[in-house]
C-alpha cells in the first residue's frame, strides 16, 4: 500500500469519511465548550478584577491560554475545512485525493506557533512554528482548556462561597458591636470589645484577600491542570477541590462566643434589679437572725448558769459597701463590671445568712438543752401518773427538785440534768410491783 508522507498508510474512502464525521463532531463539541468557557462567570470576574498573588500568576497564564485556544481552534477548523474541500472534489476520490486527505487528517499537516503549555515548553527547545497533526492539536487544546478551566472554576468557587458569607458575617458583627456598646462594652474598657475589633480587622482582611487572590483559599483535589489533561469536549462539572473556609469558620465561632457573653450581659441588665433585691433580702434575713442570736445570748447569760456563750458576730459592713458599688454600676450601666461583682455578692450573702444561722444555733444551744430537759421532765411526770406512783413522796420530792432547777434562773443545766435522771430512776421500781409483793408474802 502506498504511504501518505509522514501520515502513515493511505486511508480508504470509508476511513476518510468516518474520520471527517468524527472530527466534525469533535469540532462542534470544542466550539460549544469554548463558548461556554467564554461565558463562564469566573472568567468574567477574573478579567475585571484587580488580582494579586497566586491568582494573578495563574490567571496570567490561563488568560493567554484562552486566547491561544481560539487560535488553535481556528487552525483546527481551517484544517478540517481544507480536508472537506479536498473530499468534495470527487464523489469517489482517487489515490491522489486519498493521499492528500490522509496527510491532512492524520499527518503533521497543521502549522501552529507557540502552543505548548509553559511547563512543557520550558523542557524543550523553543520553536516558533511547528507542524503537528489534528490529534496533537486536539491534545494541546485539551491541555490548555484544562488549565484555563481549572483557574476559572476555582476562582468562581471561592467567589461564590466566601464574599457574600463574609459580608453577612460583617453585618452580624456590626449588630453585635452595637449590642456590646449598649451594655457598656467598649474598646479599651472590656476585652470583648477588643475581640470584636480584632474580628472586624480579620474579616475585612479576609474579604480583600478573597477578592484579589481567590486561589489562595482554594485547595485543589489534584495536581494543577498544567501537568494533566481534561478533555476540552467534556461538560464542566464541579471543580476538583474545595474552598478553604477555616479562617471564616474560626471568625464565625469567635463571634458566636462573644455573642453568648453579651447575651449574658443583656440578661444581667434585665435581672440586675431583682438580683440585687434578693441579695438585700438575704442580708436582711441574716441581720434578723443575728439580732435573734444576740437576744438568745442575753437570755442564756441571764438564765443559764456557768455557761460559756460564744460571741455573736456583727453585720457584714464590707459586704454592704460592695452592694452600694453594685447599685452604682447598675445605675451607670456598667454591666460588664457588675456581672462578676453580682455573682460574688450572691455567694457572699448566702454565706452570711448561713453564718448567722450557725451563730444562732450555737448561742441558743443551752436554751435548747433546757427545753429538752423540761420536755423530758413532763413526759416522766405523765409516766408516773400512768404507773400510779404520782403520789409517792419520793417521786414528788424528786420531781419538785428537778422542776425547781429547770425553772429557776440562772439554771444549772448539769444539776438539772442529774435531777431529771434521778426522777426517772424513781419511777423504775414501780414497774415491778408484782414481784416485790410476792417476795414480801414469802418472807
Amino acid at each position: 500500500m502506498a504511504l501518505a508522507g509522514s501520515a502513515g498508510p493511505v486511508m480508504s474512502r470509508e476511513e476518510v469519511d468516518r474520520a471527517l464525521v468524527r472530527l466534525s463532531a469533535e469540532r462542534e463539541a470544542v466550539e460549544a465548550a469554548l463558548l461556554s468557557l467564554q461565558d463562564h462567570p469566573g472568567r468574567r470576574l477574573l478579567e475585571g478584577a484587580a488580582l494579586s498573588g497566586r491568582t494573578q500568576e495563574r490567571w496570567s497564564v490561563a488568560e493567554q491560554g484562552l486566547t491561544l485556544l481560539w487560535a488553535l481552534f481556528d487552525r483546527y477548523s481551517e484544517a478540517l475545512a481544507s480536508a472537506r474541500a479536498v473530499r468534495s472534489r470527487r464523489n469517489r476520490p482517487g489515490a491522489p485525493e486519498l493521499a492528500e486527505l490522509s496527510e491532512l487528517l492524520s499527518g503533521a499537516a497543521v502549522t501552529v506557533s507557540g502552543s505548548r503549555l509553559p511547563e512543557v515548553a520550558s523542557a524543550l527547545p523553543a520553536r516558533l512554528v511547528e507542524q503537528i497533526s489534528l490529534a496533537e492539536l486536539m491534545n494541546r487544546m485539551n491541555a490548555w482548556y484544562a488549565t484555563v478551566l481549572e483557574v476559572v472554576d476555582a476562582a468562581d468557587a471561592v467567589w461564590s462561597a466566601l464574599p457574600t458569607r463574609i459580608d453577612l458575617l460583617l453585618a452580624e458583627l456590626g449588630r453585635v458591636r452595637m449590642l456590646s456598646a449598649s451594655v457598656g462594652v467598649r474598646p479599651g474598657v472590656h476585652p470583648l470589645a477588643d475581640d470584636l475589633a480584632g474580628l472586624n480587622d480579620e474579616l475585612t482582611s479576609l474579604r480583600a484577600e478573597v477578592l484579589a487572590d481567590p486561589l489562595a483559599l482554594w485547595r485543589p483535589g489534584r495536581v494543577p491542570a498544567q501537568r494533566g489533561g481534561t478533555a476540552v469536549t467534556a461538560t464542566a462539572g464541579a471543580p476538583a477541590g474545595a474552598v478553604d473556609t477555616e479562617r471564616f469558620d474560626r471568625a464565625g465561632r469567635a463571634l458566636d462566643g462573644v455573642r453568648v457573653e453579651l447575651e449574658g450581659l443583656l440578661r444581667l441588665r434585665d435581672e440586675a434589679h431583682e438580683r440585687l433585691q434578693q441579695v438585700g433580702d438575704l442580708l436582711q434575713r441574716a441581720d434578723a437572725t443575728l439580732a435573734e442570736a444576740r437576744r438568745a445570748r442575753g437570755e442564756v447569760l441571764a438564765k443559764i448558769a456557768a455557761t460559756e456563750v460564744p460571741a455573736v458576730p456583727g453585720p457584714a459592713s464590707a459586704l454592704r459597701e460592695r452592694i452600694a458599688l453594685a447599685v452604682e454600676l447598675q445605675q451607670t450601666g456598667q454591666w460588664h463590671r457588675l456581672a462578676p461583682l453580682l455573682d460574688t455578692l450572691e455567694d457572699a450573702a448566702a454565706k452570711e445568712l448561713d453564718r448567722a444561722r450557725h451563730s444562732l444555733t450555737e448561742v441558743a444551744q443551752p436554751l435548747a438543752v433546757r427545753a429538752e430537759l423540761r420536755g423530758r421532765l413532763e413526759a416522766y411526770k405523765a409516766m408516773a401518773a400512768r404507773l400510779g406512783v404520782a403520789e409517792d413522796p419520793e417521786v414528788i420530792e424528786r420531781f419538785e427538785k428537778a422542776r425547781w432547777l429547770l425553772w429557776s434562773a440562772p439554771c444549772d443545766l448539769r444539776a438539772a440534768a442529774d435531777a431529771v435522771g434521778r426522777f426517772q430512776q424513781a419511777l423504775r421500781p414501780a414497774t415491778k410491783p408484782a414481784a416485790t409483793y410476792q417476795d414480801g408474802q414469802g418472807a
